[in-house]
């Protein structure tokens, strides 16, 4: 009853008005104490031992984390951790600050449970997250998603990528390539296999200068055909990356009703649902499981999560349900996952 009151009330502001009041209702939420009891019986449940995941070399308490796009400037990754996420992805990070695409840019298509997003990579710039990552929880996993300046050219990208690495190397657990945002111009073309693997190439070979390297993963659009993915998964066997996270938002709006649909950016939500499915059972068979996929995209429901982690996701990441559904989903889907075992 509350969560629909709320949401209610947040569903009658702009998107990004309410993006920006939900952050002081999870600082509320996790900061006072009366607040944070209603916590304990959800921690319980996340902490439960037999949800660990053992990925990238890196130990997951539950297999499912939070994708990039709402904590963009790691303002709030500390709160969302005791929100019951196992990891956080922060950013998109480019390595100067900037603004992002015009206002209006976000988008709620409600009756459909999905949002259309060109926000840009709006950031503040590597810089401002770095100094922020200093004062992390070293218990929560963080990851960086990276990506380039809109005005950066892409036979420039690779510098722009190689900044945002060495700067939050330090500070974050795992990396994130993102060439898939549909709201900066020209960035998809980097998924072309030439630039991808120049660029992959780059990282990999500063990576390794580390003692201890991080995993680096590549987040994909869902709009690839199969060709496409195909050359995805020699891309990664090639470059020697960690994994994929699958998906990104999508341009296309087939079976979408509302007339939002009209809006240029990228779709998230309930839409996204099977193709980010598709797209993970076909790189998972593909790949025959030599690397880990994190599977993200139409997650609304706990057989969502089930679904996405039966076709072969290692771990699963929130966005759009998160936003719909609040963190009663991530106890939802652990939950889910803790009655199989049981049975």
């Amino acid at each position: 009853m509350i969560k629909k009151i709320i949401q209610k009330l947040l569903f009658k502001l702009d998107p990004e008005c309410s993006h920006h009041l939900s952050f002081w209702g999870i600082r509320a939420l996790t900061a006072f104490p009366f607040l944070k009891k209603r916590l304990i019986d959800r921690e319980k449940i996340n902490e439960d031992p037999r949800l660990q995941r053992q990925v990238l070399g890196l130990t997951f308490r539950h297999p499912v984390g939070l994708a990039a796009g709402f904590d963009k400037d790691a303002k709030l990754y500390q709160a969302l951790g005791e929100l019951g996420f196992s990891f956080v992805e922060i950013g998109t990070i480019t390595p100067k600050g900037q603004p992002g695409n015009p206002k209006k840019r976000l988008f709620r298509l409600v009756e459909e449970s999905a949002i259309i997003n060109r926000m840009g990579f709006n950031n503040d710039g590597v810089d401002a997250a770095y100094l922020r990552l200093q004062k992390r929880q070293h218990r929560l996993i963080i990851g960086g998603n990276i990506g380039k300046n809109k005005a950066t050219p892409n036979e420039r990208a690779v510098e722009d990528y190689l900044t945002c690495f060495q700067r939050l190397f330090d500070v974050v657990d795992y990396f994130v390539v993102n060439v898939s945002s549909p709201n900066t111009p020209n960035l998809r073309d980097l998924q072309e296999k030439e630039p991808l693997l120049e660029l992959l190439n780059r990282l990999q070979s500063e990576n390794q200068k580390y003692q201890n390297p991080k995993p680096i993963l590549l987040k994909i659009a869902p709009d690839l055909s199969e060709n496409q993915l195909r050359e995805i998964v020699e891309i990664v066997d090639e470059s020697k990356i960690a994994g994929i996270i699958a998906t990104n938002t999508t341009i296309s709006r087939e079976g979408v009703q509302s007339p939002l649909k009209s809006e240029a950016g990228g779709l998230s939500g309930a839409p996204l649902t099977e193709r980010s499915l598709e797209v993970i059972r076909f790189l998972a068979k593909e790949s025959q499981g030599r690397f880990p996929i994190i599977g993200v995209g139409g997650i609304m429901t706990a057989q969502d999560a089930l679904d996405k982690l039966d076709a072969g996701a290692a771990l699963v990441q929130l966005y759009s349900g998160f936003i719909y559904e609040g963190p009663q989903l991530i106890t939802d889907i652990n939950r889910a996952l803790l009655a199989r075992l049981e049975k």
